[in-house]
């Protein structure tokens, strides 16, 4: 059965605990969404209630894909960039597909998705999301058009002596390709 997808649903106590208890479930199979297992519904509460925050003040979007039993199996959040110079990208944030349903190709109708809904969005160029390094996260993003435009290395610490890179991935959503990088500088030279 495939996932449906809704950009923005109506937001209620079941949706909330669904989210939750995904975010549970995707964290505690090894999934790197912002935790280290083992997480409860507790640890990752305060987290979707700054995701919701975003949301009732417009800077935050959700995709929420559900299974054929209405069960929240994968989110992703959209995030508008507050700074005036970089308001023509959005980031992605919390993807998640649910662990039993890995493998089915969810994943990749959830970016397909949550690009739709950012090419909607008047003046969106581009979406940008970080991965952890070591997680095969970025071949996944790579092959749904990412590509890798930056790396820290060692900015996550996931335990005292595991440290990983932070993957800064970028897909353009109206042209083919990302430039090489380009020192060259633009604009007005005198100013």
């Amino acid at each position: 059965m495939a996932l449906t997808f809704e950009v923005d649903p109506a937001f209620d106590r079941a949706l909330r605990d669904g989210i939750t208890a995904l975010w549970v479930d995707v964290t505690n199979a090894g999934g790197a969404v912002g935790f280290v297992a083992p997480v409860t519904a507790g640890d990752v509460r305060p987290e979707l209630v700054k995701h919701l925050s975003a949301m009732v003040d417009g800077r935050t979007r959700l995709v929420v894909g559900r299974d054929e039993h209405g069960t929240v199996a994968a989110t992703a959040f959209l995030t508008h960039n507050a700074h005036r110079l970089m308001r023509h990208w959005i980031g992605l944030y919390t993807v998640m597909v649910h662990p039993r349903h890995q493998g089915k190709g969810y994943g990749r109708e959830l970016m397909g998705a949550a690009a739709d809904a950012a090419r909607a969005i008047d003046g969106i160029d581009a979406v940008r999301l970080t991965c952890r390094g070591g997680t095969g996260a970025d071949r996944f993003y790579a092959s749904c058009g990412y590509k890798e435009v930056g790396r820290i290395p060692n900015a996550i610490r996931v335990a005292e002596d595991d440290y990983r890179d932070d993957i800064i991935m970028l897909l353009p959503l109206f042209r083919q390709d990302l430039p090489e990088s380009d020192t060259t500088p633009r604009g007005n030279p005198a100013i």
